[in-house]
């Protein structure tokens, strides 16, 4: 999950003290693509190519502080690489002038840029899940293609207000739970890149205590900021 611009304003409500998590239910990969004309056809020619032009290529975002923009920074980080932000107004125009060969590369979600990649116009280097993406298993990782270790993906999940009974919160969740097992949502699911999770209440209260801090040192080292 990347942490948006808006988190970075004071709010009246604390995400983990206001909310009850419910369940997680689903992860989606971004995939890490780049324009056909940079001469690289992986992670490890990538991180080569970049070492030898530090701060001279560039990567798109769907803005900063988007997921898109904090998977690249924490593959940047991890990897020991300098490259110029090129921040969009979402993940459309970036995707866009990947493909126009405008900037050399982004980590939009899978589902974004896919179509491009199959198509030929864009180049698949990885995808950032610890898995291969089911609807594209033929992407090696990023952290098997290079950068061990390496992992970042958007998620999406179910919460309510703190106080919430807790047999309301288990209905809740075992209802998602069932629908995400069902073989058609699996499929549909799996066809939009996105794999489902399904999780309890404290494994999802567990990871979100998890990613809100993995994200918080990366906007600190990588001096994220929102003017």
């Amino acid at each position: 999950m990347a942490i948006n611009p808006a988190m970075y304003k004071k709010v009246s409500y604390d995400a983990l003290r206001d909310f009850v998590p419910i369940t997680q239910i689903v992860s989606v990969p971004n995939l890490l693509i780049a324009h056909p004309s940079l001469p690289v056809k992986s992670v490890t020619e990538l991180i080569a190519f970049a070492k030898s032009r530090p701060g001279q290529l560039t990567f798109a975002s769907a803005g900063t502080g988007t997921s898109p923009h904090l998977s690249m920074e924490l593959f940047l980080g991890m990897a020991g690489l300098s490259m110029i932000h090129v921040p969009y107004k979402g993940a459309g125009p970036g995707v866009v002038d990947v493909v126009a060969g405008h900037v050399a590369l982004m980590t939009p979600t899978i589902i974004s840029a896919l179509g491009y990649v199959r198509g030929g116009r864009l180049r698949a280097l990885g995808v950032t899940s610890a898995k291969r993406a089911a609807g594209a298993p033929e992407i090696p990782t990023i952290a098997e293609a290079g950068v061990p270790g390496y992992e970042a993906t958007q998620w999406f999940g179910v919460l309510a207000p703190a106080g919430t009974p807790r047999d309301i919160v288990n209905l809740i969740q075992s209802e998602i739970g069932r629908v995400l097992q069902q073989p058609d949502m699996k499929t549909r699911l799996s066809t939009d890149g996105a794999d489902p999770v399904g999780s309890t209440p404290e494994e999802f209260a567990a990871f979100i205590r998890s990613e809100t801090a993995k994200w918080a040192k990366v906007v600190k080292v990588a001096g994220v900021r929102i003017d």
